[in-house]
C-alpha cells in the first residue's frame, strides 16, 4: 500500500523526488515503530493514541517541531489516500493536533553586505571565479530555490524577453524576468563556459564539466557568505529570503512576489512583511515629533 501511495504522488500528484523521500522515510519509520511497539501491520488495526505515541517519541528524540509536524503532514496524505481507496473506514488523523511552531522570522543579508559581496569580493580568475559569482547574483536576482538552479538549461534562457524559466514545485513552470546587468554576466558567463568545455545545456558545470549538483553549490554560497556576514546561517535559503526581504523593503506588492518566489498561497509570502514593518518603525521614530 505504501508503494502505492508513493507511485501516487509521483504520477498523479506529481511531487518532487525530494518530497517522496522525505514521505517514504516518514512511513517507514512510522510502521517500524507500530510493528515494534505494538506488533501491527494491518493498516486498519492503527488508532490515534498509537500515532500520538509515534510523535512523542519522535519528540522524545529530539526531532523538532517543524519536522514534526511535516511527517503529522506526510500521515494525514498517506489517510487521505487510504479512505479514497477504501482500506480504512475511520481516519485517525482527525483526532490528532499538531503541535504549535513558534514563529521563526527569516533570515536575511543586510544591503550593503549584498553590495560588497557581489561588487568587492574577489572570485579569483577562470571559469570557477566566473561561474561562482554568477550563482550568487542568481539566487539573489531571482530568489530561485536551490533545487531549481541546480536543473537550470542554458534553453531556460529567454534574452529577448529577459526572462528564466524555472521548474519549481511539483513541476510548476514560472516565468523569472532578470536586468541588463545580468544580461551581461549571462552572457560573459556562457562565453567562458563554453570555451571551457564546449556545447553544453546544463547551465552550470564543475570544474571538470559536469553538471553541478546541491552540496556543491551550498558549499559555495555558504563559502563566500562567510566573508560578509556573520549570520549563523549561510545558505541558498538565506538568498532567497533576501531576495525577498529586499523587494519588499523597497515597496515590492506582495502578489508580485509570490509570484516570483512560485509560492502556492500568500501566506507563505507574508512571513517577509515583518521586515517592512520594521523599516516603517524606524523611518516612524526617525520623522514623527512624538515618537
Amino acid at each position: 500500500m505504501k508503494q502505492r501511495f508513493l507511485a501516487y504522488l509521483q504520477y498523479e500528484k506529481r511531487y518532487s523526488s525530494h518530497t517522496i523521500t522525505a514521505y517514504r522515510i516518514d512511513l517507514d519509520q512510522f510502521f517500524e515503530y507500530l510493528n515494534q511497539q505494538y506488533s501491527i501491520a494491518d493498516i486498519p488495526e492503527v488508532t490515534h493514541p498509537m500515532i500520538r505515541s509515534w510523535l512523542v517519541n519522535r519528540m522524545e528524540h529530539g526531532i523538532g517541531t517543524r519536522s514534526v509536524n511535516r511527517k503529522l503532514t506526510t500521515l494525514k496524505s498517506f489517510y487521505k489516500y487510504l479512505l479514497r481507496e477504501g482500506i480504512v473506514e475511520i481516519n485517525p488523523m482527525k483526532k490528532i493536533t499538531s503541535p504549535k511552531i513558534s514563529k521563526r522570522l527569516p533570515v536575511f543579508v543586510e544591503k550593503d553586505k549584498m553590495e560588497l559581496l557581489l561588487d568587492h569580493v574577489v572570485f579569483g580568475e577562470g571559469y570557477p571565479a566566473v561561474r561562482d559569482k554568477l550563482i550568487l547574483e542568481m539566487f539573489y536576482s531571482t530568489g530561485m530555490r536551490l533545487s531549481e538552479l541546480v536543473s537550470l538549461k542554458e534553453t531556460d534562457i529567454d534574452f529577448h524577453q529577459h526572462t528564466l524559466k524555472v521548474l519549481g514545485k511539483r513541476n510548476k513552470e514560472r516565468l523569472i524576468p532578470f536586468s541588463n546587468k545580468f544580461d551581461v554576466m549571462l552572457k560573459v558567463y556562457l562565453t567562458a563556459k563554453k570555451e571551457s568545455f564546449g556545447e553544453d545545456n546544463n547551465l552550470f558545470l564543475t570544474d571538470r564539466g559536469k553538471p553541478v549538483y546541491p552540496r556543491m553549490v551550498y558549499r559555495i554560497v555558504t563559502r563566500y557568505l562567510g566573508e560578509v556576514t556573520t549570520l549563523e546561517k549561510k545558505s541558498p535559503h538565506v538568498l532567497r529570503h533576501t531576495f525577498a526581504t529586499h523587494l519588499l523593503n523597497n515597496g515590492a506588492e506582495l502578489n508580485a512576489v509570490k509570484e516570483l518566489l512560485g509560492h502556492a498561497n500568500l501566506a507563505a509570502t507574508q512571513v517577509y512583511t515583518h521586515n517592512t514593518i520594521d523599516k516603517l518603525k524606524r523611518i516612524y521614530k526617525q520623522a514623527h515629533p512624538k515618537a
